[in-house]
């Protein structure tokens, strides 16, 4: 267990959390990390690209011209590719870019990114949000005290934690996610990464 400092709202050290070695003090894997984003990013395409080939467009039962004789080139539908209107050739059509990963491979690679937020010091673990009503400019004034303003940042907040939600959600590039909705992705797609004491060891518990 390595000892991580825990910040109020105002951006000052009032405790020292314990986190798991093996979930926080790992070496990153980047070839992992690379792999499951590649996978995540390739999960979230709809594959619902579509055209027409020449099957497909409406016309074109009539030969437009007898083979010879017209001193033109020979042509055996109007609605072949090289014709205006005519179908596409080799264009995309829809299908699934789904790709597996194995559930190891996830915790490793989730286990390498909150290990490279504490190595870079991009992990802010907080004591509490403690909104006592929505509000946006606490929420900003936050951040600032962090030294994550104007930088894009992940905010991890309970499910029932509907305050901070609504204060955090108005700020641009911030993302708030519940702990269950984290991604490698989300994990590394920022400039800062917050979270409670709570919801660190919860980390640690479950990818440990």
């Amino acid at each position: 267990m390595s000892k991580y400092e825990i910040k109020n709202a105002q951006g000052s050290a009032v405790a020292e959390a314990e986190l798991a070695d093996s979930v926080y003090g790992i070496e990153p894997n980047v070839h992992v990390m690379h792999h499951v984003v590649k996978c995540l990013m390739a999960n979230w395409r709809q594959g619902t690209h579509s055209t027409k080939g020449r099957s497909d467009v409406s016309g074109g039962g009539k030969k437009p011209w007898r083979q010879k004789g017209t001193g033109r080139a020979r042509q055996g539908s109007i609605r072949a590719p090289q014709w205006r209107g005519g179908g596409v050739v080799f264009g995309p059509t829809p299908h699934l870019y789904t790709k597996r990963v194995n559930a190891k491979e996830v915790k490793l690679a989730m286990r390498s990114a909150l290990s490279a937020k504490v190595r870079d010091n991009e992990l802010v673990i907080v004591d509490g949000y403690n909104f006592e009503k929505p509000c946006t400019k606490d929420a900003v004034a936050m951040l600032k005290a962090f030294g994550a303003e104007g930088k894009r940042v992940t905010i991890v907040v309970d499910d029932e934690d509907i305050n901070a939600y609504l204060s955090f959600r108005n700020i641009p590039k911030t993302i708030i996610l519940a702990p269950s909705e984290v991604t490698v992705y989300d994990l590394l797609n920022n400039g800062a990464l917050l979270m409670t004491a709570d919801i660190a060891n919860h980390f640690g518990e479950v990818l440990a």
